[in-house]
Formats: structure tokens, sequence, C-alpha cells
């Protein structure tokens, strides 16, 4: 609505259409974002929005903002659900499945974090040892009967290996569900400049 100087009035229709705005804008930007996370962009939108308006919603109320299909939205739903950023609410008197994001954003990115290192830090670690198993010597130490180019050829998957369990081991102290792990180190890093 506008005043006679031609300027947006404030009061609640304009608040709620600046508030409506601001959580379009964002979910847009969460769902740019998810190419470099690996995920689709419907499912990033779809956690923006439950995050974004902190409100406990049905696939149809999901569908309706979105303006995604009913397959697009409870496939996007179900994933968020095996992420575990996203749990089911019950409304009283609606037999209805209602969704909620997790509204500890410290909690979120724990949950993020274990289910990347379990989709890709793990299945990557298991590959690496199957590989290096191909030469034929299974156990560190054990060169003695193998040419040098295979020794470092193993030496340096060893590296690899070591690297990884140890970024695995690290994800998973600081990100288990009931730590604080990823807060503290967090600021401890950014403290380091």
């Amino acid at each position: 609505m506008e005043s006679p100087t031609g300027d947006n009035q404030i009061g609640p229709q304009g608040t709620e259409t600046t508030i409506r705005e601001a959580q379009d804008a964002f979910v847009a930007s969460w769902g740019q974002m998810s190419g470099a996370w690996g995920i689709s962009r419907t499912m990033a939108e779809v956690h923006a929005l439950l995050f974004v308006t902190g409100e406990a919603l049905n696939t149809d109320e999901v569908m309706e903002r979105l303006q995604i299909s009913r397959g697009n939205a409870s496939m996007s739903l179900r994933a968020l659900l095996e992420w575990g950023i996203v749990s089911k609410a019950h409304k009283r008197g609606d037999r209805k499945e209602y969704f909620q994001a997790e509204q500890d954003v410290w909690a979120m990115f724990r949950a993020i974090v274990r289910e990347r290192l379990k989709r890709e830090v793990e299945p990557l670690i298991a590959q690496i040892h199957e590989i290096r198993d191909l030469t034929g010597v299974k156990q560190k130490g054990k060169a003695d009967a193998i040419s040098a180019e295979t020794h470092l050829h193993n030496e340096r998957l060893d590296e690899l290996v070591d690297f990884f369990m140890t970024v695995d081991q690290l994800g998973q102290r600081f990100a288990s569900p009931q730590g604080r792990g990823l807060r503290v180190a967090a600021k401890m890093l950014a403290k380091i400049s």
C-alpha cells in the first residue's frame, strides 16, 4: 500500500511482504549454493524454507510455497530426514505430516558434517584400501619382497589413508550429535591468525 507521497507504508501487510521476500531470497541463495555441496537444488530450497520460516510445514505447504511437484517435495523431505536436519512434527487435530528444520545452526552443521563424512570420506578410505591391496601387499612394513616402485606407490596411498582417517576421526569427534566440538574447534581456529 502506498501513501499519498508514493512511499510504501509500514504496517502489518508491509511487514509480512518484506519478511516473505527476505525468506524467498534466502531460499534462492541456499538453493544456488546446493551445487557446491553436491545436493539437489530442490532439497536445499526445501531445507532453506523450513529453516528460515522456523515453522513446521506439511508437504502441500512446501509444494505451494516453492512451486514444486509432490514427488520432488516428498523426495527432498525424505532425504532431509535421512540427513538428520529435518524432523517430523505433528499438529494436534491434523492428520497430515509436518516437517520442521533443526533451528540450532551448530547442531544442523554437525549433522551435515556427519552425513558428509559417512557419504564421502568413509567410502573413499575403503576404496583407497582396496586400491592399495591390488599390489598384493596388504600391510605396512611388508615391503621386503616388493619393488621400489610398488613400495613408493603403497607409501603414497598409506599417507592418503592416514590423512583421511585423521579427518574422519576429527570429524566424528567434533561433529558428534551431543557434542559442542565443532563450535569449540571453529572458535579456536578463528582465533589463530
